[in-house]
């Protein structure tokens, strides 16, 4: 079970605030769990490894320039949404999930840490009309049916070092699904960026759009 140290190891320039907000995670998602079932039983312990630091990897393929606004589709209680919110503060998130008391959790969440560039909606991605530079997701459904969802959300200037589009994180066998996005898609291994087992297969997917 990895802890905050390996986070800081990992993001060795969080701020101390930062730091408290990532770290008051454990303790609020452990106690919504007994009540709501977010995470696995069993996952709860892994929470900073398999969800924390799984939704920060997209921090290391991509840093967002403030004022950037990305879109959470199907964040669940809060994935990869709130700890890159806190990772990135002076970026723009809507968490929407079609699940209402998931959303009342991640709402609750970053209102429990105060964090002030988070809103979040119980919305399917086709009730969305506002457009954004990013839409990030954490497997929710295959990519072509995400990409199909999403396109029309992307906002046409580009205001990162990277196109606006698409980064999802996924694992597991994808060459089926992400074969119609080969010659426009970058694939990156996450064990590129954390050493832990866990992250040996898995990876983000990045598809401009």
């Amino acid at each position: 079970m990895i802890k905050m140290e390996t986070i800081r190891h990992y993001f060795p320039g969080l701020s101390e605030l930062q730091v408290q907000q990532l770290a008051a995670l454990y303790n609020l998602y452990a106690d919504w769990n007994v009540k709501i079932n977010l995470i696995s039983r069993k996952d709860i312990e892994n929470l900073y490894e398999r969800h924390v630091l799984h939704s920060m990897g997209i921090g290391q393929f991509v840093r967002f320039k403030p004022s950037t606004t990305i879109l959470d589709a199907g964040t669940g209680g809060g994935f990869p949404g709130i700890p890159l919110a806190i990772l990135f503060p002076e970026t723009s998130f809507l968490l929407i999930d079609s699940i209402g008391k998931k959303i009342k959790v991640a709402q609750s969440i970053a209102d429990s840490i105060g964090l002030t560039n988070v809103q979040t909606k119980h919305n399917r991605i086709e009730e969305v009309t506002t457009t954004f530079d990013f839409v990030v997701s954490r497997a929710v459904m295959t990519l072509p049916e995400l990409v199909k969802s999403i396109r029309h959300l992307i906002k046409k200037e580009q205001i990162n070092a990277i196109p606006n589009g698409l980064i999802c994180l996924k694992g597991g066998d994808i060459q089926q699904e992400t074969a119609p996005y080969s010659k426009q898609m970058i694939r990156v291994d996450l064990s590129d960026y954390f050493k832990e087992t866990f992250f040996k297969t898995k990876k983000i997917i990045y598809i401009p759009l």
